[in-house]
């Protein structure tokens, strides 16, 4: 699936950048209300394993426990994929104990956390194509998704957070 090879070189990308940056640095925030690079990464992270992968699985596996969704696709949720993308725009959530990530540890935590994406993407896809379209879990903001629209969402939101990884890198050069 083009999907998947995408996100691998966007992963391998995010992986080489990684090289770039002390761990002073992926952990500087610049301001409260805005995150490190760090926190970025594992927010990156934690969303595909913890959110898009499990719901991935969710609509995968049938069972009693899997909802067929009464709700639809919203408009929103429409457009990014007819866009086949997020539009270019900074979304700023205010800081939360639930939705800000932590601090990462180590580059190492980092690196395993998406080398850990990496490996769950490559055996997920090839699960998807048992996925039944009418098997369906609501995203907060872009209503009811199937397990393909899950899996491809994971590649449209690494590719949208290279624009703040690029901000926030130009951020860190003129605080130097």
């Amino acid at each position: 699936m083009e999907a998947l090879q995408r996100f691998k070189v966007l992963a391998s990308h995010y992986l080489c950048e990684l090289d770039n940056f002390s761990m002073e640095q992926l952990k500087r925030q610049l301001s409260e209300d805005e995150w490190s690079i760090g926190q970025m990464y594992q927010h990156l992270i934690n969303s595909a394993l913890y959110m898009q992968l499990r719901n991935i699985d969710q609509c995968i596996i049938q069972s009693k426990n899997t909802m067929v969704s009464p709700a639809e696709k919203t408009k929103e949720g429409t457009a990014i994929f007819e866009q086949k993308g997020f539009p270019p725009v900074r979304i700023k959530v205010p800081p939360s104990a639930q939705y800000t990530p932590e601090q990462p540890e180590s580059k190492e935590q980092l690196i395993q956390g998406l080398n850990t994406v990496i490996h769950r993407m490559e055996e997920t896809e090839a699960r998807l194509e048992k996925a039944p379209k009418q098997n369906t879990v609501s995203h907060p903001r872009f209503g009811a998704l199937h397990a393909k629209e899950w899996f491809l969402l994971i590649e449209m939101h690494f590719r949208h957070h290279l624009l703040q990884l690029d901000r926030l890198k130009k951020d860190l050069e003129r605080n130097v």
